[in-house]
């Protein structure tokens, strides 16, 4: 669900509605406040509106966290891409060539990667795993037989390219935790519920708009941690810019 965040939305919506509804029902036709209660129910109500923007902040702070580390480990990956390409240089001609083909798909299909396209992958070439395979046995193969400084460097910036790799995909599954989605909805329901239960002298507009203005918020959230719903995005474009350089004529 918190992959899709016009789920989320929705489900929040109808959730802070109905327990605004609910509320005011309660007041209605179960239980009126006593006029010796309104104070004490202002002041919770008040703690509670309180305690649900800070976590909607806090949860907010989270999301835009992980977007941030999702952006840094791109430009990580592309980095360390365009370094190994140059250092094919230090290896035999014959390796070299491979090794540069090699990462001209393997580049290609960390972009499809990105842009969430990752059914498009096996259409580029070898399965990424067997790809990696194939980019790390042929440098060891090199290290192996000509055990020398340069090489090293060059085994070297493969083992970069194949940990930014992994960094990326920690990042990717690194999510807002659901225990932190449950508490922020239990929050939301119950300020709702009071809201509504709060006796207003004029109209039932405050528990109409601030589950709308809640569930944006929601929605937010929820666009800005998922790494491929949605409409915000980590678009590989510091990827793009280096395949574009290394298959230039």
């Amino acid at each position: 669900m918190i992959n899709s965040p016009l789920v989320v939305f929705v489900i929040a919506l109808f959730a802070q509605w109905g327990a605004a509804f609910g509320g005011d029902v309660l007041r209605q036709r179960v239980r009126p406040i006593e006029s010796k209660e309104r104070q004490d129910l202002d002041i919770v109500l008040t703690a509670a509106l309180t305690l649900f923007a800070l976590i909607i902040g806090f949860s907010f702070s989270m999301a835009v966290t992980r977007y941030d580390q999702r952006k840094n480990y791109e430009e990580a990956e592309a980095n360390a891409i365009g370094t190994e390409y140059l250092r094919a240089d230090l290896l035999p001609a014959d390796d070299a060539a491979r090794v540069r083909a090699l990462l001209r798909t393997y580049i290609d299909q960390r972009i499809l990667f990105y842009l969430g396209k990752e059914r498009l992958i096996s259409e580029t070439g070898p399965k990424p795993e067997l790809l990696q395979a194939e980019l790390w046995s042929t440098v060891a193969h090199v290290g192996s037989t000509q055990p020398t400084p340069v090489v090293a460097l060059a085994i070297w910036g493969m083992n970069d390219v194949l940990n930014s790799q992994g960094y990326t995909q920690a990042a990717w599954l690194n999510r807002i935790p659901l225990a932190a989605w449950s508490l922020m909805g239990l929050i939301a329901v119950f300020s709702n519920g009071l809201l509504g239960y709060r006796e207003r002298s004029s109209g039932k507009l405050a528990p109409v708009i601030l589950p709308v203005i809640a569930s944006i918020a929601f929605f937010l959230i929820a666009d800005i941690d998922s790494p491929n719903g949605g409409i915000i995005h980590v678009v590989p474009q510091n990827l793009m810019m280096t395949a574009q350089s290394i298959k230039a004529p």
